[in-house]
């Protein structure tokens, strides 16, 4: 070998090594700054309710709820991460402004990732986010615990992939350890006691029966590990103060789509606002007999009763209150209470208000053309959301393939989550269509072009807000498939100056195209079909990536101060404030 050619060689070996320890170098940690302007995507916003139509016993009874709810917050650092009890009290100590800054985007994000970054770490010495979260072992892969699951009996892989319960390595084994199925009730139970008693005690001092019995099934549950009781008792709760607390959504764990957050949700109700809209549980059979599938997929009877109620938030927590915040919500998430009871739909006014005015806004400004910018509408976007957390109880729940009675959340594991919340979508609009043909929004959006056009136009609008969350998100994964189908289809129309409109003549087809392939992916539970789908069209195209640039100098969603509530009952664990921690604008 010449002396040159050992030269050549050795420059290439030392090229390719240069390369490949550039590759693994982790990226640089945010500074003070680029972390304020990561924070800066949040728009703090005031949360102010009107408790003074609450009796005494409810006003006292909502002390009680609140504290409750912040041990929520304590379960949900352990299900997210096993380290993040431990970096969270690091972080506390830490006085310097980046050791604040970098508290309070820790407890936005209820971790050390960045959600609305597709979950990019921001604090150096963590890993990768877990796709399991804390639900399973560290460093098992899915294919290991798919055969683990698979020995396992019938009744023991149940509780494997229930709800309700952690993967655990079982150190009593030893060098040969196995792996067990723990519940809830045991892995977080110092903090489900805590809660528990509060919940309790909010039931001795309510007036309101229905109030006493879910909170009382609902303190049991947190021992017992079986929630059907108390969310059959929450279907039926019926109070001023309306109250969420307990193992919801399972949007975290991305291994399988099993395990459920805890979340919390403290509210009062808007009577007037309630009344209003309880009409459209009327309808639900109507437009479950008129979707775009086959009738034998249809539900010849859904659930017996479909709550809509709309409340004011007072106090969030857990997971519903992290990163993005939450609009609505459909629960519970229990196949067998679905079947029984149907689902309740509640709509938080006034987050949606917020994120309304603060984001949906300037958001319309800068992608939709300069005459869809007019037919920007509130009550559009009020009712669509409305419509989104109807129709989830619509569709195929239970379904039968090859002779075995299964459902769509479990064939198609972790794809159903952004498959379910882009049927939401669409099944929303395709049912408001539905409800304005048959004259039955009168007393709402209204109906003809005017109306046709405020609905499509916000949810164009809309769309756009989703998108910003990252495809990591279920729900701007969910978008992206609906974007690019409905553009592919020729119902969103993009402009030479990079804005969009809508073609009204395609629009309505479009959308009824759509809620047929996704309800067939639930009805069917092909989850090769769903993979494939959500492959080709849940990703960000160029000139969307391009009206989303435009977005980058305005915030993504908001950021709630809880003020009535810290005033109604003060935190006696100190958490980031918003006012305190964050550079003034």
């Amino acid at each position: 070998m010449t002396s040159l050619m050992k030269k050549i060689i050795c420059l290439l070996a030392f090229t390719l090594a240069h390369g490949l320890l550039a590759q693994q170098r982790p990226s640089p940690m945010p500074g003070l700054d680029q972390l304020n302007k990561m924070m800066s995507r949040y728009a703090p916003t005031e949360l102010r309710v009107d408790t003074s139509s609450l009796s005494a016993g409810d006003r006292a009874a909502l002390a009680k709820l609140i504290e409750a709810a912040r041990y929520i917050d304590d379960i949900q650092l352990a299900q997210k991460w096993e380290g993040n009890a431990g970096l969270h009290r690091k972080l506390s100590k830490d006085q310097s402004p980046l050791g604040k800054s970098r508290l309070h985007y820790f407890w936005i994000n209820k971790g050390p990732w960045s959600i609305l970054d597709e979950n990019a770490g921001f604090i150096s010495g963590v890993p990768a986010r877990p796709l399991g979260a804390n639900f399973y072992p560290a460093g098992l892969s899915k294919e290991v615990l798919e055969k683990w699951m698979a020995k396992l009996s019938p009744e023991d892989r149940k509780e494997a992939q229930g709800f309700f319960t952690v993967i655990k390595r079982d150190k009593t084994e030893g060098a040969s350890s196995t792996l067990k199925v723990v519940p809830y009730s045991q892995e977080y139970g110092a903090q489900l006691k805590a809660a528990a008693r509060l919940l309790r005690d909010a039931a001795r001092l309510t007036e309101n029966a229905s109030l006493k019995k879910f909170l009382n099934l609902r303190a049991d549950a947190f021992f017992t590990n079986d929630y059907f009781d108390s969310d059959v008792a929450w279907m039926d709760l019926d109070s001023p103060l309306d109250v969420t607390i307990g193992p919801y959504e399972t949007y975290d764990d991305e291994l399988f789509g099993y395990k459920a957050a805890f979340e919390a949700y403290i509210n009062v109700r808007d009577e007037k606002e309630s009344k209003k809209l309880a009409f459209f549980g009327q309808h639900l059979q109507s437009i479950e007999n008129n979707l775009p599938i086959p009738e034998q997929y249809r539900n010849p009877k859904i659930g017996a009763s479909s709550p809509i109620i709309v409340v004011n938030e007072v106090f969030g927590a857990g997971d519903g209150n992290q990163g993005v915040q939450t609009a609505a919500y459909n629960l519970p998430n229990d196949e067998r209470v679905i079947q029984q009871k149907g689902s309740k739909r509640v709509m938080l006014k006034n987050v949606q208000r917020a994120k309304f005015d603060q984001i949906l806004v300037p958001i319309s400004k800068a992608v939709l053309t300069s005459d869809a910018q007019g037919d920007l509408d509130f009550e559009s976007f009020f009712t669509h959301i409305l419509a989104h957390e109807l129709t989830h109880g619509l569709g195929p729940h239970a379904i039968r393939l090859n002779g075995r009675e299964t459902n769509p959340r479990q064939e198609l594991k972790e794809l159903y989550s952004a498959v379910e919340e882009a049927k939401a979508d669409v099944t929303g609009l395709f049912a408001l269509q539905y409800l304005m043909d048959n004259h039955l929004l009168r007393e709402g959006l209204g109906e003809g072009d005017a109306a046709e056009r405020k609905l499509y136009n916000t949810f164009l609008a809309s769309s756009f807000r989703t998108l910003r969350f990252g495809v990591k998100d279920s729900h701007a994964r969910g978008m992206a498939l609906q974007f690019n189908f409905l553009r592919d289809k020729g119902a969103f129309i993009l402009q030479p100056d990079g804005r969009f409109s809508i073609d009204f003549a395609k629009i309505k087809q479009a959308v009824r195209d759509l809620d047929h392939e996704l309800l067939m992916l639930e009805a069917t539970g092909d989850y090769a079909k769903t993979k494939k789908t959500l492959a080709e069209l849940s990703v960000i195209r160029p000139e969307v990536q391009a009206a989303l640039d435009k977005l980058k100098s305005l915030p993504t969603d908001i950021e709630p101060n809880f003020v009535t509530a810290n005033s109604i009952a003060p935190s006696a664990k100190p958490r980031p404030a918003t006012k305190q921690l964050r550079n003034k604008k």
